[in-house]
């Protein structure tokens, strides 16, 4: 699972009735790539849609994560907290190589 796929994912279950539009207004992207994105997670089950009226008398669709889906993300959120704690921890460590550097000369 990619990055956009993974921020997708949180943000449909915060929030199921999102439309594709308000969706890539969220995580920055295209329609056209979240449109992609939610095909992706449909085909991997880890979505499913439902069909619902919405205030515009409009057919809209409902994203709802599937168990397989909450225990994806729950995956992805430990993988991407690793990775940002062991990022955060070397940029520590090159920032006080460079405070060294400067209180040298």
């Amino acid at each position: 699972m990619d990055e956009s796929q993974f921020k997708a994912l949180r943000e449909l279950e915060k929030d199921s009735t999102l439309s594709q539009r308000d969706l890539s207004k969220r995580v920055g992207l295209s329609v056209g790539r979240v449109n992609y994105i939610i095909k992706a997670l449909l085909d991997k089950g880890f979505i499913k849609a439902q069909r619902f009226k919405n205030s515009k008398n409009k057919i809209g669709y409902m994203y709802i994560l599937t168990p397989q889906g909450i225990s994806e993300r729950l995956i992805q959120t430990q993988a991407f907290l690793s990775r940002k704690t062991e990022e955060y921890e070397k940029l520590g460590t090159e920032i006080e190589k460079l405070r060294e550097e400067t209180n040298k000369g």
